[in-house]
């Protein structure tokens, strides 16, 4: 081979090396999540990106990785991105899911409203600034009931919380969907969920609870793959939602063992899907945000009285 022949073959060889080099996009997963059966599908997809599994043990984990670099992206809701950026980060939000948390109590419970709760045993995922519980603790004051003062609270992880009402141990729990989903597909009733809530507060419109977030700096300077992760996550939830095969797939990973609980589990998955995501549902959460920096005097919110500049992430 001659000389001008190497180099002919150099250049083909680097600009094939190029064109197949894929942005590298790391994103912590909770193992108990549903983020991974997305990532299940969207691997088996054709993209200008590899996704790099972090797994991490808990939301707070999760945060503190991303804020670290540890990870490019996770998943968590809007309010903490809001509280962020008001701090001075730049963290930013696209739309994952509308679905939201649920309080739910064994079918044979004498509880059937917010009033029965008085003097119970309630187990709360999330913590005492959970935004599910502080829904629900204003709506008890619409009542004339404290709830804060007037249930035994347990707060701890979802996990913990199944198991602790399947156990007899509490009357009540304030839980995640998914976990909540769970517990239905063995017979628990739901007493209401998030989107009751903040309808019965005079929020109707259906509105993203949880989203992909991601600081803003890192996605400007990979926007083309970071927009191509988002659309590709699009058609991986949608697999999920058209495709038997695509869904039994991810089976093993939902750690649902009966048709019963699989079938809920998809069920609330796809109604959680985003249809829209737009100025009028960006203007709800800002009367959610509104709501609920009122309610927390501030705590759970932030300093700002609006939604922060930057606070969604726009596919452009």
């Amino acid at each position: 081979m001659n000389f001008y022949s190497k180099i002919i073959v150099f250049w083909l060889l680097s600009h094939l090396a190029f064109a197949t080099e894929k942005t590298p996009i790391r994103i912590g997963v909770q193992t108990t999540g549903t983020v991974a059966w997305e990532l299940a599908v969207l691997q088996t997809l054709e993209t200008d990106f590899d996704v790099v599994i972090k797994e991490i043990a808990n939301p707070d984990a999760g945060k503190a990785a991303l804020q670290s670099d540890d990870v490019d992206v996770i998943v968590s809701d809007w309010l903490w991105v809001a509280r962020q950026r008001a701090n001075g980060s730049d963290v930013t939000f696209y739309p994952y899911s509308t679905t939201s948390g649920a309080l739910v109590v064994p079918k044979d419970s004498p509880i059937h409203s917010i009033k029965d709760l008085l003097g119970k045993r309630l187990g709360i995922a999330g913590g005492e600034l959970d935004k599910n519980w502080l829904l629900l603790q204003t709506l008890g004051k619409q009542k004339n009931v404290d709830l804060s003062a007037s249930v035994d609270k347990v707060i701890g992880s979802p996990v913990s919380l199944n198991e602790k009402i399947r156990q007899n141990q509490l009357d009540a729990v304030l839980t995640y969907w998914h976990f909540a989903a769970r517990l239905q597909a063995e017979g628990y009733r739901q007493i209401i969920d998030g989107k009751g809530m903040l309808k019965a507060l005079g929020i109707s419109e259906n509105e993203p609870t949880l989203g992909y977030v991601f600081k803003q700096s890192w996605a400007r300077a990979n926007k083309t793959a970071v927009n191509h992760f988002l659309s590709a996550n699009l058609q991986a939830k949608k697999q999920l939602c058209t495709s038997d095969a695509a869904w039994k797939q991810v089976l093993p990973l939902t750690g649902a063992e009966n048709p019963a609980s699989q079938n809920n589990l998809r069920q609330q998955y796809c109604a959680g899907n985003i249809s829209h995501w737009g100025g009028h549902e960006q203007q709800t959460i800002e009367e959610t945000y509104t709501l609920l920096r009122r309610l927390s005097d501030h705590k759970l919110t932030g300093p700002s009285e609006n939604l922060p500049d930057g606070t969604f992430w726009t596919v452009d």
